[in-house]
């Protein structure tokens, strides 16, 4: 792999996010993070030469705070080869009835209007540059196949996550702009601590649920960059193997 390659990681600064952009980096990519927390992103590429690594603190439901942070790729990098978008947030579980438009907004301005925000500023900048093309990846979930309980945002904004990088991956043809989704269930993290003292299930019981090494998503991440771009991981689900997704329905 040629260490010219530029990556993009979005929610960089903790989680799946951090996990992938240290495995971008130990893979000998330049990479440009980005997130909200602009201290642990610094830490995060504390050990990187300032050649190799941007740090972009953004809101990425900001359209001209993204636009600004893909001028700041091209004008450090000169190219970008690799999108992770990965950034994400959730609200509390309630059924649907007692979920506040402020809550719907919450989750789908930044798991939604983000991820089309970065995937159009990516878009631009890898049908523009010479060589052209480019490769993103989008971090869909299990949520974008069935849903938890109470889940009508997070669930509603996943699965609208895999139309998105159906459509990209479309436009992405006549460009050379490869568009791929990773589906990730119970990576550990903030997101699914609660895992390990039980979440309510589709039957009404509360049952503790297993959890992953967050490496192993990171891993599968890298090889999907890796792959030549006349070749596409489309859709690839990862999962901590006894978890009860296969069973949800």
């Amino acid at each position: 792999m040629s260490s010219s390659k530029v990556a993009l990681i979005t929610g960089a600064s903790s989680g799946i996010g951090k996990s992938t952009a240290e495995a971008f980096i130990k893979a000998g990519y330049r990479v440009a993070v980005t997130g909200r927390r602009e201290e642990l992103l610094r830490e995060l590429v504390s050990g990187v030469a300032d050649t190799d690594a941007l740090v972009c603190p953004a809101d990425l439901t900001d359209s001209d705070a993204v636009d600004n942070m893909f001028q700041q790729i091209k004008d450090k990098f000169g190219q970008l080869d690799v999108v992770f978008n990965n950034a994400g947030n959730n609200v509390a579980a309630k059924p649907i009835g007692d979920i506040s438009v402020d809550d719907w907004k919450k989750v789908i301005d930044v798991n939604l209007t983000g991820a089309f925000l970065i995937a159009r500023g990516a878009f631009n900048v890898m049908r523009a540059q010479t060589p052209q093309g480019g490769r993103i990846i989008n971090n869909g979930s299990i949520s974008a196949h069935v849903p938890r309980p109470g889940s009508a945002p997070y669930t509603s904004s996943k699965h609208a996550i895999t139309g998105l990088t159906r459509t990209v991956s479309l436009d992405g043809r006549p460009f050379n702009i490869a568009c791929g989704q990773i589906d990730i269930g119970n990576a550990a993290s903030d997101m699914t601590e609660r895992m390990k003292t039980g979440v309510p299930q589709a039957n009404g019981t509360t049952e503790v649920e297993p959890v992953m090494d967050v490496d192993n998503v990171s891993k599968a991440v890298i090889q999907m960059a890796d792959l030549p771009l006349d070749v596409n991981v489309q859709f690839i689900t990862i999962m901590a193997t006894a978890m009860p997704f296969i069973g949800r329905g």
